[in-house]
């Protein structure tokens, strides 16, 4: 039995505090002066209600979608929210129980149901949660709030009502897709996700999902696969939350955190399982880099392989005579990745937490370089030739391809996460400045911006305060690449009597332009986007 431990910034509790959805905006009390031309919403998810009765969440990822709007017009600020309504909300609180299990907890059976009739809804299959707290991002004219399952629900960005649920196994053949899509500047979007290949295999398809068309028909219904990557173990598939591309090239890390397929399907309903309960790793696969040419829809036979890390975020992916560059946020040892993804056990006691990151390796931000020319001649020659970087890619006698990183960023026990970038000129291109959220033992304390060619870094922090994702917004008359503002929400629940507020930063030197605060408290919030005006 571990004694409870703080940590030393107590506070951050307030980011898991279940809130109440707002009727209408509430008008945003201004210090600083907000630029004229930032006009639109920003639009952000996060779990909103960590409990239902008497029936805990246990983890950050469980919490019921709560979907947040802080819009910007002549200065002035409002903020709104409300609740999603899923499956997942609308049936919980319709019983005033957990009814659909969610990533670290699992739903108990109706206890008006006897033993029978709980055994044979086993073979009904695993009901799925869409609880849509993860991201929110565009489709044609149409917005999204996501998860990770197969389920997307669509909304209104500017009264914040939920439309209708949207199943994407019915339009293309995924069991699931990441709340990371990729957005073209033409609308189009690339996606990844998990589905039964061949001969009931475990594969991954992209999908890609066309802009609107004068025909006005919804995009979704000329969704398309156009790729598929092989899994390293057909019963277990890595756990995938992000992917890189570029204009001509789709880049997928395989890593050995695994979900164990068969636990899932064979104990989800009769022992009680949920789905972290399924996750294990396998360390000594490494990591596996695939590679497929965005065009033709053509696998690179090419046997990309590097010692084990785990990874939630793609920075940004981009060519460069010959070589694909993957700047990712990484994170080495399960156990750790674990106990982040267990950090969020919201009932869990801290001085563990703490124990496990202070004995793990530090989380790193990391750039490899793949070369895309291969010749057996230079086999055991590092085949990287940018003058750049020192990340090395070594032909071996095995025809594998072994990489070595470059790090990019370090700091002891304070995690790179969470990364944005001037993703509209810059995503799948050269670019140097990348914002970041700092992660200090899981909490989020400060927020960062990294050169990835110099390593020089810029930070904002206050004491006791807590900032989500940075979210970048160019200038419209840009010229320079970080020319804009940075956007995020930062809960300081000890500085009086407006806990929460929307943070303006000078993206050029995080310096504080803007703040616009409010009377209520803000939950945390993973991701979302600038909805120009």
């Amino acid at each position: 039995m571990y004694s409870q431990v703080e940590h030393p910034a107590g506070g951050y509790k307030k980011l898991f505090e279940t809130v109440e959805e707002l009727s209408s905006p509430v008008t945003a009390h201004v210090t600083g002066r907000i630029p004229t031309w930032l006009r639109g919403s920003l639009l952000r998810c996060g779990p909103g209600l960590f409990e239902v009765g008497a029936e805990p969440f246990y983890h950050l990822f469980d919490g019921q979608a709560l979907l947040h709007k802080f819009d910007f017009k002549e200065g002035h600020v409002t903020y709104h929210r409300r609740f999603v309504r899923t499956d997942a909300y609308v049936r919980a609180m319709t019983e005033k129980r957990i009814v659909i299990t969610e990533f670290g907890t699992y739903a108990y059976p109706d206890p008006c149901k006897n033993i029978f009739s709980r055994f044979f809804s086993y073979f009904k299959g695993v009901e799925v949660t869409d609880n849509a707290l993860v991201n929110v991002y565009p489709v044609g004219e149409d917005y999204y709030a996501c998860t990770e399952t197969n389920f997307i629900t669509r909304i209104n960005p500017d009264t914040l009502e939920t439309i209708k649920q949207v199943d994407l196994c019915k339009y293309v053949s995924v069991n699931g897709a990441t709340a990371h899509p990729h957005v073209e500047n033409d609308g189009t979007v690339y996606n990844i996700g998990n589905c039964f290949g061949k001969n009931f295999s475990l594969a991954y398809n992209i999908i890609r999902i066309p802009p609107l068309q004068a025909d006005k028909e919804d995009p979704m219904n000329k969704a398309e696969v156009v790729v598929q990557f092989p899994c390293s173990d057909r019963f277990k598939p890595s756990y995938v939350h992000s992917f890189g591309l570029t204009p001509n090239y789709i880049v997928f890390v395989e890593t050995p955190v695994k979900i164990n397929l068969l636990k899932f399907l064979s104990s989800w309903s009769l022992w009680g399982a949920n789905y972290m309960d399924c996750f294990e790793s396998n360390e000594t696969m490494g990591v596996w880099l695939h590679v497929a040419e965005k065009k033709k829809g053509r696998l690179l036979n090419i046997k990309y392989r590097t010692s084990a890390f785990n990874l939630f975020h793609h920075i940004n992916t981009y060519e460069d005579n010959g070589f694909l560059i993957v700047d990712l946020c990484t994170w080495k040892g399960f156990e750790f990745v674990y106990n982040y993804l267990y950090l969020a056990n919201l009932r869990a006691n801290w001085d563990e937490v703490k124990r496990q990151a202070e004995k793990a390796p530090q989380p790193e931000a990391r750039r490899y370089v793949l070369p895309l020319n291969i010749d057996k001649a230079d086999t055991g020659k590092n085949l990287v030739t940018l003058p750049y970087t020192t990340a090395t890619a070594t032909l071996r006698s095995d025809e594998t391809i072994w990489l070595e990183p470059e790090v990019i960023f370090s700091g002891p026990r304070h995690a790179f996460e969470f990364p944005q970038i001037n993703y509209k000129k810059y995503g799948g291109k050269p670019y140097t400045y990348t914002y970041g959220l700092g992660l200090n033992h899981f909490v989020p304390d400060r927020l960062c911006k990294l050169n990835v060619q110099t390593k020089e870094t810029w930070v904002w922090q206050e004491p006791d305060s807590y900032p989500s994702e940075p979210i970048f917004v160019p200038h419209p008359d840009a010229l320079e690449e970080d020319d804009g503002v940075v956007l995020s929400i930062v809960i300081s629940p000890g500085t009086g009597p407006k806990p929460a507020y929307l943070l303006i930063l000078n993206a050029k030197d995080m310096s504080e332009v803007a703040r616009a605060e409010v009377e209520v408290n803000i939950p945390v919030t993973f991701h979302g986007l600038f909805k120009r005006a």
